[in-house]
């Protein structure tokens, strides 16, 4: 379809068609279009980065052509003196485009320690709770390739495991709610130009330039990679590798949870036999941690130390009680029973 045609047939509005008609944009919305599914409703998350406006312009599109609704937040976390200022300014900024977004406040007390790790919890739980009222299920965020490399790294330097290493994913699930990176695999590069092109403006975050968080020092990392060789290409099989390995773990975890756990109709039980501790680790670690989550309805999973730890008590006691994410867990012989903690 023809731009002419396609703004005649769907009223998107002059100012955005226009920015649509730069073959840069065209071919970057095309790619963004077939990675999501036009029979649903999405909440966008907008940070006022770069990658976060681009995001907003594509969906501001995506959602005029094929009449679904977005809804668009802007996250203020009040962990600087100028955010709110500067979530003001993206507000107009997106409005001038016919993009109406609202301001959720991150309220409460801040952390002094582990400051990027709790924000980003915390924006999760802010948008998921969003998604509930609204009664959408589905959230898209501007990951892009460049957050793909930085995850791998910085979870390589944490020590985590097949799971861990390729946790930033197109679409993964919390709670029955889907999170979509629909920009996963598209450079960083790309998304600036379309931010500059389309609003001439985005939010420069300074503490993407502080060296005391580890994501900066990885990006830097990284960078120098990048100057000696760095494959992209062969980086992204060495992924797509290892995900279908996780693949085939995947297969046993749910096998074993099916055939050696029983879980009650409303979720806040279950009950583990002795066959479910007869198998490889990993498929035990990844089976617990599941049900842990079902169980206890929480957002994140227990710690690996501490799941570690459980599960060797499982296996070298006969019984004992522990509270742990929520739940509590006890062995009576040789069943394990998981129940929320309330």
């Amino acid at each position: 379809m023809s731009l002419k045609n396609l703004s005649a047939k769907t009223k998107i509005p002059k100012i955005l068609i226009n920015k649509l008609k730069d073959k840069r944009i065209t071919k970057i919305y095309n790619n963004f279009e077939k990675s999501l599914d036009p029979k649903h409703n999405f909440i966008v998350a907008v940070s006022g980065g770069p990658d976060s406006l681009a995001l907003a312009f594509l969906s501001k599109i995506y959602s005029i052509k094929n009449n679904v609704l977005m809804k668009f937040f802007i996250i203020d976390h009040k962990l600087r003196s100028e955010s709110t200022n500067e979530a003001s300014i993206v507000k107009k900024r997106l409005n001038n485009y016919k993009i109406n977004a609202e301001i959720l406040t991150w309220k409460g007390a801040k952390p002094i320690k582990n400051i990027q790790a709790i924000a980003r919890k915390k924006r999760y739980e802010i948008l998921l709770s969003k998604s509930k009222n609204l009664g959408i299920s589905n959230i898209l965020l501007g990951h892009h390739l460049n957050d793909l490399f930085e995850n791998f790294f910085i979870r390589m330097l944490r020590g985590s495991g097949l799971k861990g290493l390729i946790s930033l994913d197109k679409k993964t699930k919390i709670k029955g709610v889907n999170i979509l990176r629909p920009l996963l695999y598209q450079k960083k590069d790309d998304l600036i130009y379309i931010a500059k092109t389309v609003f001439n403006f985005y939010v420069n975050d300074p503490s993407n330039i502080n060296e005391k968080f580890q994501r900066i020092k990885v990006r830097s990392f990284i960078k120098n990679l990048e100057q000696t060789g760095l494959d992209q290409k062969k980086f992204m099989n060495t992924l797509q590798n290892l995900k279908y390995s996780n693949e085939v773990v995947n297969f046993y975890v749910e096998r074993n949870i099916r055939k050696n756990s029983f879980i009650s109709a409303n979720k806040d039980k279950a009950i583990l036999s002795e066959n479910f501790f007869k198998n490889p680790h990993e498929v035990i670690f990844r089976g617990l941690s599941d049900i842990l989550l079902l169980v206890s309805k929480r957002y994140y999973s227990v710690r690996g130390k501490k799941l570690d730890k459980i599960i060797n008590e499982i296996e070298r006691k006969v019984s004992f009680k522990v509270t742990l994410g929520g739940c509590i867990i006890q062995k009576i012989n040789q069943t394990v029973i998981i129940c929320k903690e309330f």
